[in-house]
């Protein structure tokens, strides 16, 4: 055993060490410009003109995974990358709506300060009376913050669930029908019941992505009514199936915030459509209060009688009376021979005597 033991240990010595390959004259290397990495590998570097060129024809999505990967590799491309971020503001400005009318400019970035340093904010009103409109801006020192702020969008500020996103991004970033198919309408609210406890009461059913009572803006009352914006349709769905509906001692109603029915679009207040040529349609029935595209004094209604099949406007025509075809007679040259003749077809020197 102790011999095969050494025998392995003599022949330890004789294992192969990792080739590694190196250019022999010095003037190779100068010309292909090679590096060696730490794993023995040979990288060919390129100039930055052939990298563009490689990188130009590459699609947002393959730019964005390819420097993703590289970040994650390699933390001095990370910190080149947040660098490059944070340098434009637009990747560090947040919108934030659904703020009360009371909110200030201080409430909102005390709100917002737990996620990071904040170059400005400011909560936007109204020049005239000075009062908020609703909305505002934070901009934060760095692009970390603001992603953090991101990942918990919505927040209680003044008893009102505000919603923050990036402000390049616009004002949502989903489609208006998935939106109104999670927005609830509750009606039927107690002047008691507070931002706080719709938001208490609807969040059994899910995770809410905005929702307040609905205050008016001179007295600051509630208006009775308020909305919530839950974060799946699942959620939505819970809250109007749900049987009990008490809140405050009231029974509250709870349906889709925009549920529009399928309406037959009618005449208002008797008037017929007008045409192209400020006319009723002629094919149908002519209303005594349609003044046929131009504004002239109400009449007395009269009996409707619908017009013959041949009339082109809406109103009877009097029959024609048939009449003998008139031809011109050809004038001769020269006196006439014939005697002037009167009415009757007599001459004038006829004798009515005979």
């Amino acid at each position: 055993m102790g011999e095969g033991a050494t025998e392995y240990r003599d022949q330890s010595r004789f294992q192969k060490k990792p080739f590694i390959l190196i250019p022999r004259k010095m003037e190779d290397l100068k010309k292909r410009k090679l590096e060696e990495t730490n794993n023995g590998e040979i990288l060919t570097t390129i100039s930055e003109e052939q990298l563009r060129s490689l990188l130009d024809p590459l699609a947002k999505t393959q730019l964005v995974d390819l420097l993703s990967k590289l970040g994650c590799e390699y933390p001095s491309i990370a910190e080149e990358i947040k660098s490059v971020a944070s340098a434009a503001p637009a990747n560090r400005k947040l919108f934030v709506r659904g703020l009360a009318w009371n909110t200030t400019t201080e409430t909102l970035c005390a709100a917002f300060l737990e996620y990071g340093e904040i170059e400005e904010g400011a909560v936007i009103t109204d020049k005239a009376s000075g009062k908020s409109r609703g909305y505002g801006f934070i901009t934060y020192k760095d692009v970390d913050s603001t992603r953090k702020a991101l990942e918990a969008p919505s927040k209680l500020i003044d008893g009102r669930m505000a919603v923050c996103t990036l402000a390049s991004e616009g004002v949502s970033t989903t489609s208006s029908t998935d939106q109104a198919q999670r927005k609830l309408y509750i009606g039927g609210l107690s002047p008691e019941t507070t931002s706080e406890m719709l938001l208490l009461f609807f969040k059994k059913h899910g995770d809410i992505e905005e929702g307040s009572v609905a205050y008016d803006k001179e007295t600051n009352k509630s208006r009775g009514f308020g909305f919530i914006t839950y974060k799946t349709l699942e959620a939505a769905k819970k809250a109007i199936d749900d049987p009990q509906k008490m809140l405050g001692g009231r029974s509250i109603t709870v349906k889709l915030a925009d549920n529009p029915k399928n309406k037959v679009a009618q005449p208002q207040g008797g008037m017929v459509p007008v045409h192209k040529a400020g006319y009723a349609d002629p094919a149908k029935p002519h209303h005594p209060n349609a003044n046929a595209g131009y504004p002239y004094p109400g009449v007395i209604p009269y009996p409707h009688q619908p017009p013959p099949a041949a009339a082109p406007l809406p109103y009877s025509v009097q029959p024609q009376m048939p009449y003998a075809r008139y031809t011109p007679r050809k004038e001769s040259v020269g006196p006439s021979s014939a005697p002037p003749m009167g009415l009757a077809n007599y001459p004038y020197h006829y004798n009515y005597s005979k």
